[in-house]
């Protein structure tokens, strides 16, 4: 079946092999957008997801789904390998996407907290970057997209350790993107703001673990913001400027097609407003701002 399906459009020659790529954190959100948008636009989709039963609605949703998780260096390894098999040895991009939340004030967050959310979100990331690398410096090109966050680019009280991650992972992305530029791999970043998905309810398992927000002497602030925020029914109200994760997949397509892609790409009018303040305001009066907004 797999190599029917990566042979298909090229017998006699007509038509070249569809591209692919492998697609993190496909379970909801803007992975599941993008693994539906890239394979109406004909590319050959490896969804991977953390969980089995996930991986199984995908594979019933007709993708290639292999199960991947960033804290499991063996799951990283096999969903590889088995993408390899099924392409005759290629992969064109890669789509670093699957990562979670751990709200929370920074000092009520133990640290273990930080260990554990930086091995989901940047550390699972470079690891599966470095087996892929091999394979595109090989076949001579490749491409390899990583989904930053507006949070990558300004702060957000309560978002302390997953703000981390996104720093971290904008400074990892850009050594590396120059890195490899005398290779033929590209490496670029997206930028998302507030896009509709499953993170807020995804994080509430570990707030849960993590914060004992009743002991806390912010117990009046969680109690008046995070904690309306985290269980409001059916997600809560949408934020502001917030899109649907079909607007992440118009850049993707973007940074995957274009001859000359950006080093980056901003998404929802979010990013591009904290962006700009970003570089043209003093750091107190963005502080301020962002504080008031919280």
């Amino acid at each position: 079946m797999a190599q029917t399906e990566a042979q298909t459009g090229a017998q006699g020659g007509a038509k070249s092999p569809r591209k692919s790529i492998l697609i993190t954190g496909c379970s909801s959100g803007i992975g599941e957008a993008a693994a539906r948008g890239l394979r109406a636009r004909g590319w050959r989709v490896f969804a991977s997801c953390r969980r089995e039963e996930d991986c199984a609605r995908m594979r019933l949703m007709g993708f290639e789904s292999p199960r991947l998780d960033y804290t499991d260096e063996a799951s990283m390894e096999q969903a590889l390998a088995e993408v390899l098999a099924a392409t005759g040895g290629t992969l064109d991009a890669l789509y670093n996407n699957g990562a979670h939340a751990a709200p929370g004030a920074l000092e009520d967050l133990p640290t273990g907290a930080l260990r554990e959310i930086f091995e989901v979100n940047l550390f699972g990331w470079h690891t599966l970057t470095r087996m892929v690398i091999p394979v595109m410096r090989a076949q001579g090109h490749g491409r390899i997209i990583n989904c930053s966050s507006v949070l990558g680019i300004v702060p957000m009280p309560w978002r302390g350790a997953y703000v981390s991650t996104k720093h971290a992972l904008e400074g990892l992305t850009d050594v590396l993107r120059i890195e490899m530029s005398d290779t033929p791999i590209r490496v670029i970043l997206l930028e998302p703001g507030p896009i509709t998905s499953r993170i807020r309810a995804n994080s509430v398992p570990h707030f849960e673990k993590w914060v004992d927000w009743q002991a806390s002497p912010r117990r009046a602030q969680y109690e008046g913001s995070l904690l309306k925020r985290l269980y409001a029914p059916s997600g809560g109200k949408p934020d502001t400027f917030e899109l649907p994760g079909s607007a992440v997949t118009e850049k993707l397509i973007l940074a995957l097609e274009s001859d000359h892609p950006a080093p980056r790409y901003y998404v929802t009018t979010a990013t591009h407003i904290m962006g700009t303040l970003r570089r043209l305001l003093p750091t107190g009066l963005l502080d301020l701002l962002i504080a008031r907004a919280r």
